[in-house]
């Protein structure tokens, strides 16, 4: 059976954290949250697992514990008994934002909630939307809310809120136990104008119809329609991907949809015909339904030489902008569509 693959290490240096594993030096990073800082000379233990099956995502090596320093860290306030990664040697106790028992089932305010399928979509949307827009770290990526660059960009220019990790995430600048819990807490006391929710850096994926992490944004589009929050799906599109199944619209958003038990708005590129030349009605926009209710398919225009332009990130899975301008069209869509949602939610509040 698999198992952890755990090896003893010497931190060489911090910035970029470098380890050296039986001899060999090689790229780490550590969760200062979790197990503290590191220090050269450091003696640490890594996970490996990642890098010795080269796995696209990452490419580095996982702090496990630092045995020279961090192992009295750690002190929790009084009270706070909840914990997150519970019965791994990683759990520890975190105060989630959730409602209390007696709150109202359903929030007052309708604030709209974008789905994203993977982390990549996370910058163009919050770009493209505006406003006050906080992210839900929901599964289906990676786990620790300190990993993702683009999450500290985005809150350095304003173009997000805030950050909310949901279990299995952790490590935001605020925790949740359930999805559900999060929007709620995010339309009814967080005072952001909407929310997204994907996953970390990072996708888990399998060859399959349905072992994707993408499948997470099903429970997205469930949790917002369950309290009655505009749920929009930004689609994974692509006009690049080496691989058959992420080309036009990907088999993970086809997925989600095709499951979906209520009817979502989906932003589509304006000039799809021009980004997808190969044949439009391969991405299916006419036949798309949930099993109660039919997606809305909404073109909104898009403005790729903006975003290029705006120094976010730019590339995904090796391809630029340039070389994959469908895949970051598509959440440029989505992003101006949950813009236009955030007004008509002021509108109509209720």
């Amino acid at each position: 059976m698999p198992g952890l693959k755990l090896r003893r290490g010497t931190v060489l240096g911090t910035d970029p954290l470098e380890v050296e594993v039986a001899g060999e030096r090689r790229r780490a990073w550590a969760d200062e949250g979790l197990v503290g800082p590191s220090e050269a000379g450091d003696e640490v233990v890594v996970n490996t697992a990642a890098v010795d099956l080269a796995l696209g995502s990452g490419g580095f090596d996982v702090v496990h514990v630092n045995l020279t320093r961090g192992l009295e860290s750690g002190d929790s306030a009084p009270g706070v008994h909840v914990m997150k990664l519970n019965y791994t040697s990683l759990q520890h106790p975190v105060e989630p934002i959730e409602a209390p028992a007696d709150a109202a089932a359903r929030p007052a305010r309708r604030v709209p909630v974008c789905v994203l399928p993977l982390h990549g979509h996370l910058a163009p949307v919050a770009w493209a939307c505006g406003g006050r827009v906080g992210f839900v770290q929901a599964g289906g990526g990676g786990l620790p809310g300190s990993l993702s660059g683009d999450v500290r960009e985005l809150r350095e220019r304003g173009l997000l809120c805030g950050h909310v990790t949901v279990a299995p995430c952790y490590g935001g600048e605020a925790e949740a136990i359930s999805l559900t819990g999060a929007l709620h807490a995010a339309a009814d006391s967080l005072g952001w104008d909407a929310v997204v929710v994907g996953p970390g850096p990072g996708i888990l994926g399998s060859e399959t119809r349905y072992g994707h992490g993408g499948m997470a944004a099903l429970d997205g589009i469930h949790a917002a329609l369950a309290l009655g929050l505009p749920a929009i799906v930004s689609a994974r599109m692509s006009a690049g991907d080496p691989r058959e199944r992420h080309l036009g619209l990907s088999h993970h958003t086809r997925s989600v949809l095709e499951l979906a038990l209520g009817g979502v708005e989906v932003g589509v590129p304006a000039s799809i015909e021009e980004l997808w030349p190969e044949g439009v009605e391969r991405l299916g926009f006419a036949g798309e339904g949930g099993r109660r209710g039919e997606h809305s398919w909404v073109p909104e225009e898009v403005d790729l030489a903006g975003y290029a332009a705006s120094g976010l990130p730019a590339r995904t899975m090796g391809r630029t902008l340039d070389e994959d301008r469908l895949f970051f069209a598509s959440p440029l869509a989505a992003g101006a569509l949950l813009a236009r949602s955030i007004v008509s939610s002021r509108i109509d509040p209720a």
